[in-house]
């Protein structure tokens, strides 16, 4: 988790801010749904000064072969949509992470989830659940 954080801290964000229509949040999220990511929930940051990002996306899997499933197909889905590619990818036994600046997405394995308990660090933060079909 160290790492994770270090990584997070030391890059700057961009100064083109998103919004929660826009057309990168949008692709995640299908690309999650897409390849069946459970608890889809984001957490707008913009209003938290210490944030390393103006969104996260959180979800679950039910394995770690479908958490690197979720994350490459957010990569290639967004890399066709919006023609954008992570500044960073971090693969772990815990989670993975995928980091556009602006929006960080966090796949976890259920029981890691509830473990690190991001929503309850980041309580300030509108939620937005996305489980919806």
């Amino acid at each position: 988790m160290e790492k994770i954080i270090t990584t997070l801290q030391g890059r700057k964000k961009s100064v083109t801010r998103l919004t929660k229509n826009s057309k990168l949040i949008k692709a995640v999220i299908k690309a999650i749904k897409e390849k069946k990511g459970e608890n889809i929930v984001s957490l707008d940051l913009r209003k938290i000064d210490e944030a390393v990002a103006d969104f996260f996306i959180i979800c679950e899997a039910q394995s770690r072969t479908q958490v690197n499933a979720i994350a490459d197909f957010i990569e290639e889905t967004v890399q066709k949509e919006c023609d954008e590619k992570p500044y960073h990818i971090e693969r772990s036994d815990l989670w993975t992470l995928v980091d556009y600046v602006n929006l960080v997405v966090h796949i976890f394995q259920k029981e890691h989830r509830k473990f690190y308990d991001l929503e309850s660090l980041w309580a300030d933060a509108e939620r937005e659940e996305h489980n919806e079909q």
